[in-house]
Parts: C-alpha cells; sequence; structure tokens
C-alpha cells in the first residue's frame, strides 16, 4: 500500500469555472437565488487557498461590496455549507473556517497558526470506514485532517529559541 502523503495539487481539485457552475447549479436546485452578494461571498471562499474564516471573508467581500453585512456573510456561508457547496474545516477551538472545494481532499492544519492547506492522497481516500463508525450513523464522506506545525511557526520558533539562547 502506498502511504505516500505527498500533496497532488492537480488532482482532484476543482477549477474556478468548475466551481461557478456547482455554485449556479446547486443555487438553482435549492430554488436560491445568486445575487451579486452571493456569488461575491462564495468567490472569496473558492478563490482561496487558504481556508478563511468568516471575518476574512467579510472583510475581502466588504472592499468590493461596501454595503454587505457580517450578518450576511455568516448567513451566507452557512446556506453554502447546508447546500453542499463549502464545507468547514479546521480546529475545534477556533473560528470556523470555509472550504470552497468540496471534491475529495484532505487537509494539513498548523496548530500554532490555523493554516489549513488542501492536500489528495490516493491512500486515504481508500481508508476503510470502521464498522464501529458505521454503526453510528449512515457515513457520507471523511476526510483526514494532519496536524502539525507549518513551516512558518517553525522558523519562529526555531529563530526565538535561538534569540533565547544569545
Amino acid at each position: 500500500m502506498n502511504t505516500n502523503i505527498e500533496p497532488e495539487r492537480s488532482a482532484g481539485l476543482e477549477s474556478r469555472q468548475e466551481r461557478l457552475a456547482r455554485l449556479r447549479k446547486g443555487l438553482a436546485g435549492a430554488g436560491v437565488k445568486l445575487t451579486h452578494q452571493r456569488l461575491e461571498i462564495f468567490l472569496s471562499v473558492a478563490d482561496s487557498d487558504d481556508h478563511p474564516d468568516a471575518e476574512a471573508i467579510y472583510k475581502a467581500v466588504r472592499r468590493r461590496v461596501p454595503t454587505v453585512s457580517l450578518d450576511t456573510v455568516y448567513r451566507t456561508l452557512w446556506m453554502l455549507v447546508d447546500l453542499g457547496l463549502i464545507s468547514t474545516v479546521g480546529l475545534p477551538k477556533d473560528r470556523v473556517r470555509f472550504d470552497g472545494n468540496v471534491e475529495p481532499h484532505h487537509h494539513f492544519v498548523c496548530t500554532r497558526c490555523g493554516r489549513t492547506a488542501d492536500f489528495t492522497c490516493p491512500a486515504f481516500d481508500r481508508l476503510a470506514i470502521p464498522d464501529a463508525v458505521k454503526a453510528m450513523g449512515s457515513v457520507e464522506g471523511a476526510q483526514v485532517e494532519v496536524r502539525g506545525v507549518c513551516p512558518s511557526c517553525s522558523g519562529k520558533k526555531a529563530s526565538i529559541n535561538r534569540a533565547k539562547r544569545k
């Protein structure tokens, strides 16, 4: 069994056009109008690789749509989650982060700064769901969340430790 977990960025990642098509189809199927504000909120998630939280999305959208409210951003994000058009990721103690990529993939989450990155791994995709989990309910999908320290935070700690020794 191949246990390589190196990121395979091109596999399983939708293009912007595919994400927009999925948004239009999903909203139309739910009878929800695609407003300018909803489109901008979705694009802020879909075009981001860093899995922004609602506050970051609000700030980004507000630059383009000054009349948008934080409440509208939150309501739109949770509607998109409910429709399966985006998902949430990250550590439960942190603010919820949103992911525009609903294709099968996994996440690396930095336990210091919360940075979240997508990766694909065929070996993880083939993980068997344990019977004990199946007994808990109907499994609709699974994602592996790998937690660790990102290179940026690793460098910060190393430089702090070097500074303390001097």
